[in-house]
């Protein structure tokens, strides 16, 4: 079904170091996943898709997704000062969905998650993305957090961290802190796609070969 969709494997590393550990590189959208994940983070720059994938895969496996940025941003895109507990309540129960983002709760994730999913677009794929969902927001003022909404879109000129500029600035990021989780000692599966068409497949394929999770526990991991 999904035959065309056949991709070249490009060492991933192209670009870094190389790991200390040559034999560990993430999955593609082809690989079937080692185990039935209970616990996924999705990576991924701003606009990549991170919340898309993660409710999509809440529904293929029956997990359920919490909206990472809901905990974050308060009203007036205050920070919640519940955010760190409230966090490692969620990393603390037996299923989870969640976007890998904040540094400061980055670790406290990945030290429970069993399955990483990284989102690699290329940054022209990203913007294509992000431009008309932030103009889309806007200007049908759609609700995000707690009331928030997206700014007036002359801010794109006076705030270096509007949305847009944080996606086309902080891109490269995603991919060395991939990087620096696939050398370290005890690492979660990685599953890197590349492309929307690659991220389809892999739901319609691997993913959806797992079925609905059922409660067991899962080899070389915190329980």
């Amino acid at each position: 079904m999904h035959g065309r969709v056949r991709v070249v494997r490009i060492p991933w590393t192209s670009g870094y170091p190389p790991l200390d550990n040559a034999g560990v590189e993430p999955l593609v959208w082809d690989d079937p996943l080692p185990a039935h994940p209970r616990r996924i983070l999705v990576t991924g720059t701003s606009g990549s898709g991170k919340t898309t994938v993660a409710a999509a895969l809440s529904g293929h496996l029956g997990i359920p997704h919490t909206d990472i940025d809901g905990l974050y941003h308060g009203p007036g895109w205050v920070p919640r000062p519940d955010f760190v507990v409230d966090v490692a309540a969620l990393a603390g129960r037996a299923e989870w969905v969640t976007e890998w983002q904040y540094s400061v709760v980055r670790p406290l994730l990945l030290g429970r998650a069993d399955l990483l999913v990284w989102l690699d677009l290329t940054r022209a794929a990203v913007m294509r993305q992000i431009v008309p969902r932030t103009l889309r927001r806007r200007l049908r003022r759609v609700e995000l957090w707690n009331g928030n909404v997206e700014p007036p879109l002359w801010t794109l000129l006076t705030d270096r961290d509007h949305i847009l500029r944080w996606a086309w600035r902080t891109h490269a990021k995603t991919a060395a802190r991939v990087h620096s989780v696939l050398a370290s000692p005890d690492p979660p599966t990685v599953v890197r796609l590349r492309s929307r068409r690659e991220v389809t497949a892999w739901l319609g394929g691997p993913v959806a070969a797992l079925g609905p999770a059922r409660l067991r526990p899962l080899p070389g991991r915190h329980q």
